[in-house]
Formats: structure tokens, sequence, C-alpha cells
């Protein structure tokens, strides 16, 4: 753990990673984060968490020793399980002693999620923050029984919670959006002073209330017409399911309704039921496929607000 303090009084964020310690990309945001020179000029306090769940993270596990999900523990007991008096710790003496936090994470073991924030959008001050941070998708995220963000939002604390790439992997574009995302919500927090650079693009994200996964109607060999950020239409075939031998039967995933893919399973190896397509709920294609295509590995490369944290890491 690390407190950067700044000169000026201000507001206190924690920013945590790896409560499943097989999510890796928010170690290294982190890690790029703290080496950012524009933290000299910080207004406040950031309180850095790079591994909440060490167990985790050397067992290259998504849960704690005792099989428990640490993130539905919350906001946990002394008395209790290993995992319970984990969360107590975290919870009693890093989320309560803040005025937000934004809590990194991925996809689960063999699935990739687009970049993007889950929050509450119906609170005027966290919807303003999660657009602040310039992740391709904002979703609307319920909130579930022992979650961080379930009970830090009952004491006061929002959080931002960060989706991107896959478990047990570094992906360099989540990493980065990540980086600069912080950036934004501190500039938005007013934390540190905004950007001197005029005629920046900005980047506004695609907004869903709602999503679900499609599931697999059949076992066999999964081939993918779609990727992680493409728009479908409501009755598109996105994938096909056959067996290795048999061209005949083959059988058709389509789309439910109209929206953009921002979560997928990366085995083409399924069973029927396995989760395949992550689909956010949204009927203006023209615009989403707008939106997102900033966020395509060839446009990236070339955008500013990607490239301003290698300006700045020391």
């Amino acid at each position: 753990m690390r407190v950067i303090r700044g000169k000026e009084d201000g507001p206190t964020i924690f920013i945590s990673a790896a409560i499943h310690g097989d999510e890796l990309n928010g170690i290294e945001i982190i890690r790029r984060f703290r080496n950012l020179k524009i933290l000299n000029k910080l207004r406040g306090n950031i309180i850095l968490v790079p591994i909440v769940n060490i167990y985790g993270v050397m067992n290259l596990s998504r849960y704690l020793p005792d099989r428990r999900d640490l993130n539905r523990y919350f906001p946990g007991t002394s008395e209790g399980s290993l995992t319970s008096r984990i969360a107590k710790i975290f919870f009693d003496e890093i989320v309560l002693k803040c005025d937000l936090g934004i809590d990194l994470h991925t996809a689960s073991i063999h699935k990739s999620n687009l970049p993007q924030i889950r929050t509450n959008i119906d609170d005027e001050n966290t919807f303003r923050l999660a657009k602040a941070f310039e992740a391709p998708v904002v979703l609307h995220s319920e909130l579930r029984d022992g979650s961080l963000r379930s009970v830090a939002q009952e004491k006061g604390v929002p959080i931002l919670l960060y989706e991107a790439g896959e478990a047990l992997r570094f992906d360099e574009q989540s990493i980065r959006i990540g980086v600069k995302g912080i950036v934004n919500v501190l500039r938005a927090n007013e934390m540190l002073p905004k950007s001197s650079k005029t005629g920046k693009r900005k980047i506004i994200p695609l907004v869903a209330r709602n999503s679900s996964w499609l599931r697999a109607t059949q076992s066999g060999i999964l081939r993918t017409l779609k990727d992680l950020g493409d728009t479908v239409k409501e009755g598109e075939t996105i994938a096909y399911i056959n067996e290795p031998l048999d061209d005949q039967n083959i059988y058709k995933l389509t789309a439910p309704y109209d929206g953009v893919i921002i979560g997928k399973t990366k085995i083409p190896l399924i069973q029927e039921g396995d989760a395949v397509f992550h689909i956010a709920n949204f009927n203006q294609l023209k615009v989403a496929n707008k939106k997102i295509l900033y966020f395509c590995e060839d446009a990236i490369e070339d955008c500013e607000y990607i490239n301003i944290n290698q300006e700045d890491i020391k």
C-alpha cells in the first residue's frame, strides 16, 4: 500500500486492484499511475492498494485459500473466515476513510471485457465521474449483496468499478485507458489541475442501462463472428456451434436485441449454458459504432488522451 499526500487539502480516494487474485491489469495500472509527474500537483490524498487479495495473486487464483470470493464478503467480520477478516480490515482501514473509490477489475478466467465503467448512473455525481473516466462504455450495474461497491455505497462512499481485459494477462490498451481514466476522474474531482492542452478531442462514452449474457444453446465447438466492441442487431447471427466431425448440424447463436458486445468467452470449446457474449443493450447502432471506433487498435495509438501518460511517467 502507498499513500500519496497532496500539498493542499482535498478529498481522499482509494484505488484498489486484485480483489480477485487473478485480475492483474489493475496492478500494472496502479504501478504506472504512481509514477506520473502530474501527481506533484495533487490536492487531497490517494491511497493505492495494488493487491487486496495477496493470497489469490500468489496462487494465480480468483479466490482466497478458503475458496471464497472476497467481493461477496464485505463489510466482513473480525471473527469469521479468512476472507471475511480480510474484507473487514480493508473496508475499515481503507474504504471508510475515503470519499471515493476506484476499483480495478478484469473479466473472469477465460473471458475478456471491453474497457468499461460500472456504477450507479442514477446518482448524478457518480455518473459525472464515470463519464469523465472516458472508457468506451459506462454500464449501469445493479448492486450485489456483499460486494465492495454495494456496502461502500450504503456507507456513503461511491465507487467506480473499471472492468477491462482478461484474467492472468496484461492488456496494454486496457492499462493505458485505465491510467488516463484515473487522471481524468481526479481532474473532474478537482484533485488535479485541468489539462492545459486545448482542442483535445472529447471522448464521450456509450452509456447503457442494462446488459445480459448470451448463453450457448448446445455443446460443441464455438466459432464466433463478432468481437469485443462490435455492434449487433436483434436476430443477427453472431456465432456458430457444431460438433468436431459434424458439419451437417450447425447451430446458430443470434443476438437477442440491438447492442454492443462488451464481454466474450475466449474458449472455443463450450458446454450448453456457457456464457458466450455479454451484450449491452443499445439501439442506436450508428452512434455506437462511431463511439467505439475511437477505441479500435489502430486509432488508439494516435489518440492524444492515451499517449499523454507516456510523457508523464518518470
